[in-house]
């Protein structure tokens, strides 16, 4: 008997991914086997996605956690090779998606249940797959095993992010297995840490607007909240910034000025 999931790690390993998309492969007999995110083109890449699969049963699906190209990079390639389809959230998404899973479509998976749990922020077609005896959650980029995801409008949602972390406090996790970094054991306690530290950043946003002038730009306010981190990722927190910022105004706490921004 196979184990529930092999991780079979991309060659994608980049600033934005850490070491690599974990691509996941689960499912055995009588279902055969399915593969979430096959995240990379690399011929050896597939090949051990293939034989992995075959290890338990055949590959006959293939789900796609959002439509970032380091989460769907080999979909097409072995969609081709396998004859089979490819589902995902929706096709505005990820346009090669074969079949639309809505929040709460289940797949037979071996002798267990996948359920698809839409959890929009990072992105807004975003699934996790929760693996419901094992009590596996296969998180995506709803969270890293190690530091935190970007949220970057305007397909990612701040707001948005956080109602999904909550959604997900309200399930019973055994273990997430994310797509960047190794496995979570301890879910509950990641997924408090990861509403803490935006929290905390929140704070930080609204601090910098009570001391600097209304109107300043977001770039201002990366320089005083991220100085101990490399200029290089400015860019990369400035998209968290604007995440926050526009949260902020979603629930009416802040507002627009000029090329700016300024507390209400």
């Amino acid at each position: 008997m196979p184990e529930t999931y092999t991780i079979i790690l991309a060659p994608n390993a980049s600033i934005m991914t850490g070491p690599g998309t974990n691509t996941l492969v689960l499912g055995s007999e009588p279902t055969g086997a399915l593969v979430i995110d096959p995240a990379d083109d690399n011929p050896a890449h597939l090949d051990a996605i293939v034989r992995e699969g075959e290890a338990r049963g055949g590959i006959k699906r293939l789900l796609i956690t959002h439509g970032h190209p380091d989460h769907i990079g080999g979909a097409a390639i072995l969609r081709e090779r396998l004859n089979v389809p490819i589902h995902a959230f929706n096709r505005k998404g990820v346009p090669i998606a074969d079949e639309e899973v809505p929040d709460g479509a289940t797949f037979s998976v071996g002798g267990d249940t996948l359920r698809a749990v839409h959890t929009p922020g990072h992105r807004f077609d975003h699934h996790c797959y929760f693996l419901e005896q094992a009590r596996v959650l296969f998180a995506g980029d709803l969270i890293a095993g190690t530091g935190t995801v970007v949220i970057s409008p305007p397909d990612g949602d701040l707001l948005d992010y956080l109602n999904s972390l909550k959604r997900l406090q309200q399930m019973e996790i055994k273990e997430m297995v994310p797509s960047h970094g190794p496995k979570i054991e301890d879910p509950q306690g990641k997924l408090s840490e990861y509403i803490a530290h935006r929290m905390l950043r929140e704070q930080q946003v609204i601090a910098v607007l009570q001391t600097l002038p209304a109107g300043t730009a977001i770039p201002a306010m990366v320089e005083r909240i991220y100085f101990d981190v490399d200029p290089k990722l400015h860019p990369v927190a400035a998209r968290s910034v604007e995440a926050h910022l526009l949260k902020l105004e979603r629930e009416g706490r802040v507002r627009r000025e000029g090329e700016g921004w300024a507390l209400l």
